[in-house]
């Protein structure tokens, strides 16, 4: 009888895809090593040096054991089995590998605030409480950072990443360059598009997969483009998979988790300003990056709260606005966004950050409803601050469950916010939304007025030219 042999490199290989397996399969369940040893009744040495592929000769019997003790179903225990087997006669376990070097791209910047939010979605998607989870908001509000965190954290935990950008998503990562699932990752996307002559999930990535958790990321995904009988097909093929969606506005799906990320917190500094808020957190990383030699002492932090608060703490608009502080100080910023915050939606540095969010806005404008537009130039040219759900209808002369569903959809959108200064329900319109309103979505009968939110504050500097620093 012919013997085989198996050279390192392929003992390696096969090992390593049958502790990769074991290992995310107890993830999956929440099972420690010592309580996947006692249900297995095999020892905790022999389930550590599985998973880290020490054990090159696995009895049968023995993978059966881990089988029933980790539930697999049919298909799981196919292939675990078959990861046993490749172990005595080699090759296979290649896909494994690439697999688990599957990892999300780099982020550009470090995370400011929002910790929580990644936290909460990282545990649903693990836990697998949730398998479809759709980030909305604003443009420029933070959705794929967001979304990046989150992923880093699932792969932190065993699972691998499929990380897929819509064509046109402004860059704020750095791309793996050899990204072994580059291919499958996009006849996935392109499946869930409905694009491909065949209805079928790609055989590659259900190969690849099988029960295997892992995540797949959707990234400034156009979700009016997707099909949603196909993620139905795609969730039952893979049973291990969540997918995450970073969108403008959600999918509208059964089984969807819809997560709207609202702007950095930025209270009004009218007790003093807090440099602990999230948004003057987030402007003083962009101040260190400009202007180094501005020392944010009470003065600088007051004006800073106020610009924050003044443009909602909306990260994109704070990183243009904090950009101007190269030809001016942090006076004259103040000034310029009480009066007319519109010239600093556009990044002096290059102006690409600011025409996307300048045309992003406008293209949420533009796909609102009719009544959903009149609404918002309404508000706009009323000079309120805030407003409520009863002035919602009131102005509208609508039912009350539909001006609900009215506020909520420019929620979603992101378009407003709400606004907890008085401690009440209480609501308002971006101001990055009223000065690209102003020009674009109101007719010029009710062009947007100056607001609380954007007019000058009493004592506040009149708007002055671009003094130097």
């Amino acid at each position: 009888m012919a013997t085989t042999i198996l050279s390192p490199e392929d003992t390696i290989a096969a090992t390593a895809a049958l502790g990769t397996l074991i290992h995310g399969h107890r993830l999956r369940i929440g099972l420690t090593q010592r309580e996947l040893a006692d249900l297995s009744t095999i020892s905790v040495r022999a389930i550590r040096d599985l998973e880290k592929g020490k054990a090159q000769r696995p009895r049968t019997d023995t993978l059966r054991l881990i089988a029933d003790a980790l539930r697999l179903g049919p298909r799981a225990r196919t292939a675990l089995e078959e990861a046993g087997r490749r172990g005595h006669r080699g090759g296979g376990g290649a896909r494994y590998l690439s697999l688990e070097r599957s990892a999300p791209p780099v982020p550009l910047h470090p995370l400011i605030e929002r910790r929580a939010e990644a936290a909460v979605v990282a545990e649903e998607l693990r836990s697998g409480t949730e398998r479809l989870i759709t980030v909305v908001g604003l443009s420029g509000v933070g959705k794929t950072r967001l979304a990046l965190e989150a992923a880093a954290r699932l792969h932190d935990a065993g699972l691998p990443v499929l990380w897929h950008a819509a064509p046109g998503a402004v860059a704020d990562s750095l791309p793996a360059d050899d990204d072994p699932l580059a291919a499958p990752t996009a006849d996935c996307a392109a499946f869930l598009h409905g694009e491909g002559p065949t209805d079928a999930v790609p055989a590659e990535l259900t190969g690849l997969l099988g029960d295997r958790a892992a995540l797949l990321v959707l990234d400034g995904a156009d979700t009016a483009r997707l099909d949603f009988q196909r993620l139905g097909r795609l969730l039952r093929e893979l049973p291990g998979l969540r997918l995450l969606v970073t969108a403008d506005r959600p999918w509208d799906v059964p089984g969807e988790r819809l997560f709207l990320l609202a702007p950095l917190e930025a209270p009004a500094p009218v007790g003093g300003a807090r440099p602990d808020a999230p948004a003057t957190r987030f402007f003083l990383d962009r101040l260190r990056r400009v202007r180094p030699d501005i020392v944010p002492d009470d003065r600088a932090l007051t004006d800073i709260a106020w610009v924050c608060h003044r443009l909602d703490g909306h990260p994109l608009a704070l990183a243009a606005a904090a950009s101007w502080l190269t030809v001016c100080d942090l006076p004259t910023l103040r000034g310029i966004v009480e009066s007319d915050p519109a010239p600093l939606l556009d990044h002096l540095a290059d102006g690409r950050s600011g025409s996307h969010l300048r045309e992003s806005v406008g293209r949420t404008l533009a796909a609102l409803p009719d009544g959903h537009r009149s609404l918002i130039a309404e508000l706009c040219a009323a000079g309120r601050d805030e407003f409520l759900l009863e002035d919602v209808v009131r102005s509208t002369g609508l039912p009350l469950p539909h001006c609900g569903r009215m506020v909520r959809d420019l929620l979603v959108g992101g378009v407003i916010r709400s606004s907890t200064d008085g401690g009440r329900s209480a609501f308002r319109v971006l101001c990055v939304v009223r000065a690209v309103a102003s020009t674009t979505a109101c007719a010029p009968t009710t062009a947007c007025a100056p607001t609380t939110a954007c007019a000058p504050a009493a004592g506040a500097a009149a708007p002055a030219g671009t003094a130097a620093a």
